[in-house]
């Protein structure tokens, strides 16, 4: 990521996945981190871009935990869900 604008670096470290569990939430994440890896290769630096980024990492953050209920409702889990549970 060393020839990104730093402003699109340091919105895409947020899209990293591997620390997630292996499976349909790291599955999950990865789509997003492709996307965003395509859209800052893909395009020019520009503050769209960066707001395209940040809208797209929200989106992110919406389908693994929409992921984390699925897998913990299929295993017999608590599904209330605390945000804490998300930093």
């Amino acid at each position: 990521m060393g020839d990104l604008h730093p402003a699109v670096a340091g919105v895409l470290r947020f899209f990293e996945f591997e620390h997630l569990p292996k499976g349909r939430i790291q599955g999950m994440a990865r789509l997003f981190h492709d996307v965003a890896h395509t859209l800052a290769r893909g395009l020019e630096p520009d503050p769209e871009l960066t707001v395209a980024l940040r809208k797209l990492l929200e989106a992110k953050d919406a389908a693994v935990r929409c992921a984390v209920l699925e897998v913990r409702a299929a295993t017999g889990q608590k599904v209330i869900v605390n945000p804490s549970e998300f930093r």
